[in-house]
């Protein structure tokens, strides 16, 4: 059913360009227990799935706890580790973006350096070239629209007019407030075992598909 035909599809990295999510929350957990602070896999998933790591730094002094000076040089390190030993593309990505004959961009809540190590490593990178945005850019993070915004304005498109690939609740709303349509991505291995198409529904996307090879190029 052709129901919306975009002119700019915005696609997160994490859980949705690369299989990341558990590596990158298992480095996180790793990272906060040498600090003291006990962190489960789970939870980490519920806690900071598509955030930032500022968000990550705001939420434990809003309850009183500073992390290290070392943190953010700490986790960079454990992820990048992580991802050197074991990071994939989502299966089918590659075919999909190959495809598509509208405009595509990244926007992550990543850092530019770990976007670009992402890709690079998964040989994604030439599908975007320097279309690659992150909160680093923006003042608010997801879920806050402002880093959707920018990815459209920098790309000249409207965000009325603009499709985002999401796999977190916090980019749904994202892009929801953005005034974008948004579709949820509920393949990612972090996603096994739960009901990610239901948490990305109930978070207000559009339509919700666990297969790249499901999302029509044609649309």
């Amino acid at each position: 059913m052709r129901t919306f035909e975009p002119d700019l599809i915005i696609f997160d990295c994490d859980g949705v360009l690369v299989d990341s999510e558990l590596l990158s929350c298992g480095a996180l957990a790793d990272v906060l227990g040498g600090a003291g602070i006990d962190l489960s896999l789970d939870e980490a998933l519920k806690l900071f799935l598509g955030r930032s790591t500022k968000a990550v730094l705001e939420h434990y002094r809003s309850l009183g706890r500073e992390l290290p000076d070392s943190f953010f040089a700490d986790l960079k390190q454990r992820v990048r580790d992580r991802f050197s030993a074991s990071l994939q593309p989502i299966p089918g990505i590659a075919a999909l973006l190959s495809a598509l004959t509208v405009p595509c961009c990244v926007a992550s809540s990543s850092d530019l350096d770990r976007i670009r190590f992402s890709l690079q490593f998964t040989g994604l990178i030439g599908h975007f070239g320097d279309r690659l945005y992150s909160a680093e850019m923006v003042a608010r993070g997801k879920p806050a629209p402002d880093l959707f915004l920018l990815a459209a304005d920098r790309m000249g498109i409207p965000p009325a007019r603009t499709l985002v690939v999401e796999d977190s609740v916090g980019g749904v709303m994202a892009a929801k407030a953005a005034g974008m349509t948004v579709w949820g991505f509920a393949g990612g291995s972090h996603y096994h075992g739960r009901d990610g198409r239901g948490i990305l529904q109930a978070a207000g996307a559009e339509r919700v598909f666990d297969r790249m090879q499901d999302f029509s190029a044609d649309f």
